[in-house]
């Protein structure tokens, strides 16, 4: 069902030619052929902002019908809280509207679910690695292992600090979902219609 990560980095990238097709088929959860998982630890900031960028990348290039985002915490302060304000508001400069979303705990079933977990710094990786079953640890990696522009290996958490963190952390996020977009071959991955 999922490319190893050696084939995810090593191929040549066959997206635009997917965007120029604006996807295929309905939009429907059986047409979907990738599903993305950006985990922060308290799903607020980081991966709310992460999902929103994801949003909008696919909402754009017309990949609805075939990529599925999503995010979630490591932890579980915020179960059922709304993103943080300041992240509502940078991404609503951004043309994003992330005020629906609501934080959430990974739970088991998403390592089955989601093709890719991204975690935003290593911290957060390696309690994902703690978490994931055995067999399905390639599904794991850094959001800003795919960053085109940002050298940073992790994303800063911004919470203690003002909007200019958020925003920062915005371009970051932002920057590695179009990497992460750019070597993504949606065309090689496999269609299963009865994955949920």
């Amino acid at each position: 069902m999922l490319h190893s990560v050696k084939q995810f980095f090593g191929k040549a990238a066959r997206l635009p030619g997917l965007i120029a097709r604006g996807g295929r088929g309905s939009s429907s959860a059986a047409s979907i052929r990738c599903r993305i998982l950006f985990v922060c630890m308290g799903n607020i900031c980081r991966s709310p902002l992460a999902e929103g960028a994801a949003r909008m990348f696919v909402e754009r290039n017309g990949l609805v019908d075939l990529v599925e985002v999503d995010s979630a915490g490591t932890g579980n302060w915020h179960e059922g809280e709304a993103p943080d304000p300041r992240a509502q508001k940078i991404a609503r400069e951004r043309g994003v509207d992330i005020s629906r979303q609501r934080a959430r705990q990974i739970r088991p079933g998403d390592f089955e679910r989601f093709d890719y977990v991204l975690a935003m710094d290593e911290s957060n990786l390696e309690s994902l690695q703690r978490l994931c079953p055995d067999g399905q640890q390639g599904r794991l990696g850094l959001l800003m292992a795919h960053a085109r522009v940002f050298e940073e290996r992790e994303v800063p958490d911004p919470y203690y600090g003002g909007e200019a963190g958020f925003e920062r952390v915005w371009n970051m996020v932002d920057d590695a979902v179009a990497g992460f977009f750019a070597k993504l071959d949606l065309s090689e991955l496999p269609h299963d219609p009865d994955r949920r």
